[in-house]
């Protein structure tokens, strides 16, 4: 358990606005198809959305950051400078953190991991393996937000209210929480060797 408490867990998530699937289920008698009564139009997902880079680690919730368009490396190497070294430093000030990020493209940038190259004695970077996502506790905060972003009322009408709510509900994250699900690590390991890549309960 003590090396998972020494990393820092990171993702991006996608919120939108309006989150529906768009199917209405209507009961009509034969013939009655075409009665304007028996009809009922789709609501598409719209409306636009945000996307939230976060990371978190056993000892404290970290930064976010709101990108609203394609996260792109020149983009990833911003939020590192500016967010990610300033909280590796606080957290693990002798340098021996972990910073975990998955495969997307952006992060696997030559310029990025050159980056990460030079600030070796600051981090490390851990190696991640592809389709490993149910093995990182900020996924499951990702869902957890949805959540309560899906139960609040009225629903978000604008970018600026949904950018608003989401930071609100990741700074109001319970420390027993995300503690909780960095010490399910363990588990979560041995459920996935065990299915061989299949599913696990996590």
């Amino acid at each position: 358990m003590g090396k998972w408490k020494r990393v820092a867990w990171s993702d991006e998530s996608r919120f939108l606005i309006h989150h529906v699937d768009g199917r209405v289920r209507v009961r009509r008698l034969p013939g009655e198809q075409l009665l304007p009564s028996c009809a009922a139009g789709h609501t598409q997902a719209g409306g636009g959305g945000i996307m939230l880079w976060g990371t978190l680690s056993w000892a404290t919730l970290g930064p976010v950051v709101v990108v609203e368009q394609t996260m792109k490396a020149t983009n990833y190497l911003n939020i590192i400078a500016d967010q990610l070294h300033p909280y590796m430093a606080f957290v693990f000030p002798t340098g021996n953190g972990i910073f975990q990020q998955d495969n997307a493209s952006c992060h696997k940038a030559r310029i990025v991991l050159e980056c990460f190259e030079e600030h070796t004695d600051e981090f490390h970077l851990m190696s991640w393996l592809p389709n490993s996502q149910n093995l990182k506790p900020i996924e499951h905060i990702s869902d957890v937000m949805e959540r309560q972003l899906r139960a609040q009322t009225p629903p978000c009408p604008n970018i600026s209210t949904l950018r608003y709510r989401c930071l609100d509900i990741w700074y109001k994250l319970s420390p027993v929480m995300y503690q909780k699900l960095v010490a399910s690590i363990p588990r979560r390991v041995v459920a996935v060797l065990k299915a061989k890549g299949g599913a696990t309960r996590y």
